[in-house]
């Protein structure tokens, strides 16, 4: 299966109601050889307009996040568990999750990455039990690694907050920018010819 077939089938996927009301379905984008995958819950309005994943305000802290630790977007894969806007931005729905979440699951058997960040409650709670972690909640298990056999090898998996959440609390920004750290530190370990030129 290729990252473009799983990509193709998502451009048209009328799997749940959301395709209705959303402007573009919002694949992922990035790099599919990538070490490292940041997933979020679902696109917002810029995303929804633009058909990429975190380009908006949350988007532009995420970019600022990675340059912190050596990388650019262009060296990760970058994607959410939903694939289209839910409207206003409310919460994804359960059966919505459940549907698109397949997708999501291709997209890491894909690209098989040696870490996968979780970025927010949402994805965290996904990952967490797609890989049999006990998630309870996002400020309890936000900024640990936890090591896991995935894909015939170990991988981290670490949740944070949402950059979004950040910025709406300037107050975690200290915080974020220590647990980005611990992910540059912990891809070092897992790939550490990607982290020469740090």
């Amino acid at each position: 299966m290729l990252m473009q077939e799983i990509v193709n089938e998502i451009l048209s996927c009328k799997k749940c109601d959301l395709h209705k009301t959303k402007t573009n379905y919002v694949p992922g984008v990035g790099n599919e050889g990538a070490e490292i995958v940041f997933v979020g819950e679902a696109p917002g309005r810029d995303e929804d307009l633009q058909g990429e994943p975190f380009v908006g305000a949350a988007g532009k802290l995420l970019t600022e996040m990675l340059a912190s630790i050596g990388l650019r977007r262009e060296d990760v894969y970058i994607t959410n568990i939903l694939k289209c806007r839910p409207p206003n931005n409310r919460d994804p729905a359960p059966d919505e999750i459940e549907k698109c979440g397949d997708y999501l699951v291709r997209q890491l058997d894909v690209i098989k990455p040696n870490v996968i960040v979780c970025l927010g409650r949402f994805a965290a709670q996904f990952i967490f039990n797609l890989i049999g972690l006990q998630f309870t909640t996002i400020s309890r298990v936000k900024g640990k690694v936890y090591e896991v056999e995935r894909w015939g090898k170990k991988i981290g998996v670490v949740a944070l907050y949402h950059p979004a959440a950040v910025l709406y609390k300037p107050q975690l920004r200290e915080e974020y920018e220590n647990d980005f750290r611990k992910i540059g530190e912990l891809c070092k370990r897992k790939q550490p010819t990607l982290f020469d030129y740090l």
